[in-house]
């Protein structure tokens, strides 16, 4: 079946792929683990110069690639110039640091001699979501590469364009053939993929749902899985908050992209001596969204990428509305061509309410009212995701100790939650487990080797 991509801004056909069939693919894997071999015996000068040459083409021909996310997945040309800079960026981050990451470390023991070694563990399969089709690629595949591991890239199929040019900059840049490697597959072919002696191991961000499909199959093959999946990230903002910070970062937290990140600020937490006055400032600015053309350079809310995204969210708010949630703006579907969602805000979302239970991935932004500083903390825990999380108070002191009771993979003080190549990423709970980026994300798929001399 091919894969069939439309513009979401305006829902006319790009274009169409062909998938690719069983013996194909078995073909492709068999030549990726060929190619893995030979790779992990290069040395790490020799991959970071790769990724520095990565780097540059990405920066060459970041309008390129850009407009290339912004017609497949709608996201609006200047975050789509972001997010590929913040690709280059990783490139060089792990191209200087990648070596030094994974030298042997000497251990004493009984021994004359023992240490660790980190060895490739070969080719490891990344199940990609469409929202950063560039960024999530890379996130997962830069250290995995730099690690001595080969990339098959299964992407989601409403980016393919996106896919072969990241297949295209590093052959370009000197990778050589099949050691990363994008698959023309439907999600239906992921299992066998997983199930092949040429792959070793997987890495997705993704839904809930597919991080449980994909982790059970990699149980059952017992290879190593690395799941970074969905979030309802609270925003806790308490009463001694700078108002004028916490909501000009709030709005591009729940905003940027559309709504459309795992994440984005979801829930905002207030505590009732600034509830109202917070909300007030919250309406103004998300009212004084800019939502068009995301080709134009002052857009800043695009589509959602998908006409099912935009109908599955405008159930969720319109069930939260009946079940004693307040809209307090937009909360509707866009009357134009493409699939557009107003900016919106859902006030006195309580347990009763749907939105309080699930994500909402797209620009609705849900209030929920504490009783207090301890309700506050209580309320951003009441979730069975795990992924970020934010706190907002002028006593920094006193909101770093709060944080040590968020159940989150991070937390930021004052700040809003992003991705940093210098920092882990990944969350706990339903939000998945393992680590990407940093020290941390490029000893995720290596095999920690004991060597022991007499």
């Amino acid at each position: 079946m091919p894969f069939v991509t439309l513009n979401p801004a305006t829902n006319q056909l790009i274009h169409t792929h062909p998938s690719w069939d069983s013996p194909h693919l078995e073909s492709v894997l068999e030549k990726s683990g060929h190619a893995q071999h030979v790779w992990a015996q290069t040395s790490f000068s020799a991959r970071a110069g790769i990724l520095r040459k990565v780097a540059a083409q990405l920066l060459a021909q970041r309008d390129r690639y850009a407009t290339l996310i912004t017609l497949e997945m709608g996201k609006p040309m200047r975050e789509a110039r972001a997010e590929v800079e913040k690709c280059a960026g990783t490139c060089e981050y792990y191209a200087r640091n990648g070596e030094e990451f994974l030298r042997t470390e000497t251990i004493e023991s009984d021994a004359a001699k023992s240490y660790v070694a980190y060895d490739p563990l070969g080719v490891v399969l990344a199940v990609m979501p469409w929202n950063f089709p560039f960024w999530q690629v890379f996130r997962a595949a830069v250290p995995a590469l730099m690690a001595g591991n080969a990339v098959v890239l299964k992407h989601a199929p409403n980016v393919p364009k996106c896919a072969l040019a990241i297949e295209a900059v590093f052959r370009d840049s000197g990778l050589p053939e099949n050691v990363f490697t994008n698959l023309m597959i439907e999600v239906g072919q992921v299992a066998e993929v997983i199930g092949c002696s040429h792959v070793h191991a997987v890495t997705l961000t993704g839904s809930e749902a597919a991080g449980r499909k994909v982790a059970a199959c990699a149980g059952q093959y017992l290879k190593k899985c690395v799941l970074e999946l969905g979030g309802s990230d609270p925003f806790i903002v308490l009463h001694d908050a700078d108002l004028d910070l916490a909501v000009s970062t709030a709005v591009t937290s729940r905003f940027l992209n559309c709504g459309q990140s795992c994440i984005a600020a979801k829930r905002f937490i207030l505590v009732p001596q600034i509830a109202d006055e917070f909300l007030r400032r919250f309406k103004t600015a998300v009212e004084a969204l800019k939502l068009g053309d995301p080709m134009l350079e002052d857009t800043q809310i695009g589509p959602m990428a998908r006409p099912d995204l935009r109908d599955t969210l405008h159930r969720q708010i319109t069930d939260s509305i009946s079940q004693s949630a307040v809209a307090v703006t937009g909360c509707k579907p866009v009357e134009r061509e493409g699939f557009f969602y107003q900016p919106s805000i859902l006030d006195h979302v309580t347990s009763q309410t749907r939105a309080y239970h699930e994500e909402l991935f797209g620009p609705v932004a849900i209030v929920i009212r504490a009783a207090s500083e301890d309700d506050a903390l209580r309320l951003a825990n009441e979730t069975r995701f795990g992924l970020g999380s934010s706190i907002w108070s002028r006593d920094v002191a006193r909101a770093e100790q709060l944080a040590s009771y968020i159940q989150a993979g991070c937390t930021f003080v004052n700040g809003m939650v992003k991705s940093d190549p210098r920092l882990p990423f990944g969350g706990i709970k339903s939000s998945g487990y393992g680590r990407e980026l940093s020290r941390l994300g490029i000893h995720e798929f290596v095999n920690a080797k004991t060597v022991w001399i007499r």
